[in-house]
């Protein structure tokens, strides 16, 4: 069973420019698991407030999803390799001058410019390995399973990003730890450069002249609005899986819990792509934030570690799917000509809901601890069933 599962993504790996394209996306993306969770424990840990490390980790998920649009649309008419130049260098110094205005104790508007400063300028590779794959990839089988791979291997920086956290923490600093996120960035976006694909990007010629990109469809934001309400509960819950491992008296333990939630995730994409799904993708994806919002629920209750690492497992099962299928929607309902700035707005979406999320999340554990920020995130994960049940009817 287990090898007919994985047979669709042997069979893509075969090319072997395409294993190099995702091998080096791994290593440029892994910041994606690292910096959000590295910055709540820096400002936690130096300022000892949970809203201001909320709030700052906040300021940087903004950041990545207000200029994300305008990357897109400069590679959809440029390409993407002077803008992944551009970041490889701007990204590194945005975390340099953040970590330089925490250790001197500037004051937190500073924290919040150069957090946001470091999301405007993260290198936009899974902006672009998503718009290649569309390119490559005619067929909806072939493209659902390239989709698949590639969510699979993100929820594994997602795994491997907190767990190297928790291990430069526990031995060194969680300034050790954004020092490290600064470099893989930049190694990554050295190889993906370097990866023969890149030299058959194609620009795709524009047939409407409009200064709102895909968000002169109306279809397209809907969906957008319905990203950023399920990504609400990605937020919530991150801030509320560092807060349950503060009040375990084991800060590091975050980095663990994650991780094991990426790990389910990261299942169930394996098994979400590696077969046919019936019944419409936007039907699908109401189904999935459903069981989200039920996988998420059970954390607010009073586990020990084990059980909740049990219940982080589980609530992460149905987020890599929810993902895929987000990826698979954008395809279907974005021009080519606006690929990537539509990819870019999915992304902002997701981002900038993430960051609300765990700016609530810091106010709500603040005052009631761990457990409302996880029953606040399966609400918000129902939310957005919801509203996806009702776009699909339509």
């Amino acid at each position: 069973m287990q090898h007919a599962m994985l047979k669709p993504y042997f069979a893509l790996l075969e090319a072997k420019e395409l294993a190099y394209l995702f091998v080096a996306s791994i290593v440029g993306r892994l910041p994606i698991g690292m910096c959000g969770l590295a910055i709540v424990l820096l400002v936690q840990g130096t300022t000892g407030s949970f809203t201001q490390a909320g709030a700052t980790t906040a300021a940087y998920v903004a950041g990545l999803a207000l200029f994300a649009p305008v990357m897109g649309r400069i590679i959809d008419r440029r390409g993407p390799r002077n803008m992944l130049v551009l970041c490889a260098v701007a990204f590194p110094a945005s975390l340099a001058a953040l970590l330089a205005a925490v250790h001197y104790g500037s004051p937190g508007i500073w924290l919040l410019s150069f957090a946001t400063s470091a999301g405007c300028t993260f290198p936009p590779i899974t902006v672009c390995m998503r718009t290649y794959l569309r390119q490559r990839f005619a067929h909806d089988r072939a493209l659902a399973t390239a989709y698949s791979l590639d969510s699979v291997l993100i929820e594994v920086m997602f795994i491997a990003g907190p767990m190297l956290v928790a291990l430069l923490v526990a031995f060194g600093s969680p300034a050790l730890a954004i020092a490290c996120a600064a470099a893989f960035a930049l190694t990554g976006v050295v190889l993906f450069l370097r990866s023969p694909p890149l030299s058959s990007w194609r620009i795709e010629p524009r047939t409407q002249g409009t200064l709102l990109g895909p968000l002169a469809q109306l279809p397209f934001i809907v969906l957008v609005l319905i990203f950023g309400c399920y990504a609400i509960a990605f937020g919530l819950a991150e801030i509320g899986v560092a807060a349950y491992a503060a009040q375990l008296g084991q800060p590091a333990l975050a980095g663990v819990f994650l991780g094991v939630m990426s790990a389910g995730s990261a299942l169930g994409g394996l098994a979400y792509g590696s077969r046919t799904w019936r019944g419409p993708l936007a039907q699908q994806f109401a189904l999935m934030l459903a069981i989200m919002g039920v996988g998420l629920a059970p954390l607010a209750a009073p586990w020990g570690a084990l059980g909740f690492g049990v219940f982080s497992t589980l609530g992460g099962v149905v987020m890599a799917p929810a993902l895929i299928i987000q990826s698979m929607l954008v395809t279907k309902t974005a021009r080519a000509e606006h690929a990537s700035e539509a990819f870019t707005w999915s992304t902002s979406a997701l981002l900038a809901g993430v960051g609300v999320g765990m700016a609530l999340g810091g106010a709500l554990v603040e005052q009631w601890g761990a457990a409302a920020a996880f029953w606040a995130a399966a609400i918000a994960a129902w939310l957005a069933a919801t509203a996806a049940y009702l776009f699909s009817r339509r």
